[in-house]
């Protein structure tokens, strides 16, 4: 099986429908893939503004993956945090010790420097024990979000930052300069344990 987490936005659209119409890339095997989505708003999954809504239309819908295997995040029900870091540990269970972790992140970043929906400032930076936790307050765009933390995302065994436009730009001319803090720039918290980090970026975001 191939444990796959999924960000959402309007920087990886192109590549999911790419998947679902490129000949070279529609024999990956979504029959082995367990789905996750990576952070979510606190709206009905029906929602234009549900992460899960886009991955839904774009992937789910028009590949052969089991409807078992696709995890969406209940972010309107009380304790939906909890209850998606539960999902993810019994899930990940099944795998021999040592696996039992996600084999695929994708990850985009904002123009604030943040990734999922960890925000600058915002309280789930700090947390080191939860998987999954809910994140809201002052500084995290609303509606509140419900998102992976740094300590599930690192434990990845591949995690890839996808990040396009002439927007983000000055930002990743700040994550290019050492010694930046994660706590403002939320993407450097972004450090795999024991797998690997790749950065696509297109002509436009590079300074």
């Amino acid at each position: 099986d191939f444990h796959l987490a999924l960000s959402c936005g309007s920087t990886p659209e192109p590549l999911y429908r790419r998947l679902m119409y490129d000949p070279n890339f529609r024999d990956l095997p979504w029959k082995r893939v367990q789905l996750w989505i990576v952070d979510e708003r606190c709206v009905p999954l029906d929602d234009p503004h549900s992460n899960f809504k886009m991955i839904r239309e774009t992937i789910v819908d028009h590949s052969d993956i089991p409807r078992e295997q696709v995890h969406p995040i209940l972010a309107t029900q009380a304790g939906a945090d909890l209850a998606y870091e539960r999902q993810l540990q019994e899930t990940l269970a099944w795998r021999e010790k040592g696996h039992d972790r996600l084999d695929y992140v994708l990850l985009g970043m904002g123009a604030d420097g943040h990734t999922a929906s960890l925000f600058p400032g915002s309280p789930a930076l700090a947390e080191s024990d939860r998987l999954v936790v809910s994140n809201s307050g002052p500084t995290v765009t609303p509606p509140d979000r419900i998102t992976m933390t740094y300590r599930l995302l690192n434990a990845s065994r591949f995690i890839a930052v996808m990040v396009t436009g002439q927007s983000k730009r000055a930002t990743i001319a700040r994550v290019a300069r050492p010694g930046g803090n994660p706590a403002d720039l939320p993407i450097l918290g972004i450090r795999p344990a024991g797998g690997e980090l790749r950065w696509y970026l297109d002509g436009e975001a590079c300074p």
